[in-house]
């Protein structure tokens, strides 16, 4: 065993669970907090009505809502990991699309952070993600 493999399961730890709780708590601020409907009204709405079918903008803010929840919860607990970070991924392409569209110069902190942790999990190899429910349930035979 490597000296060094401890910091690797440790390192993945912290980035998975800084990217599911940035995903889980955005989630449950636009379900819970706000309720899915009043963030369609209030922030998709408004802003993407005259772009977009209102029909994907409406599909679009439940879809982005409950993949940032429901992911961001699968990613703290480690199930499902690539399954998580590959629907995280479309919510970060949607939001990068919708905010170009919008305004095409715009804020960039709204995905850069949560991409690279997201991009930087899916390049690393997922032998040194052992503190997940995955890797529990593959190694409980």
């Amino acid at each position: 065993m490597n000296s060094n493999t401890p910091n690797r399961h440790i390192a993945l730890l912290i980035m998975r669970l800084l990217l599911g709780f940035i995903f889980l708590m955005q989630g449950f601020g636009k379900v819970f907090t706000w309720g899915v409907e009043n963030v369609y009204k209030n922030f998709f709405y408004d802003t993407y009505n005259d772009l977009l079918p209102d029909f994907l903008v409406h599909a679009t803010a439940y879809y982005t809502s409950f993949i940032e929840l429901l992911g961001g919860l699968c990613l703290i607990v480690g199930f499902k990991r690539d399954i998580a970070l590959y629907l995280l991924a479309t919510v970060l392409i949607i939001v990068t699309f919708g905010h170009g569209l919008a305004e095409p110069i715009w804020d960039l902190s709204h995905v850069m952070y949560r991409a690279i942790l997201l991009i930087g999990l899916l390049l690393l190899p997922r032998s040194w993600d052992v503190y997940t429910v995955d890797h529990f349930l593959a190694n409980r035979k």
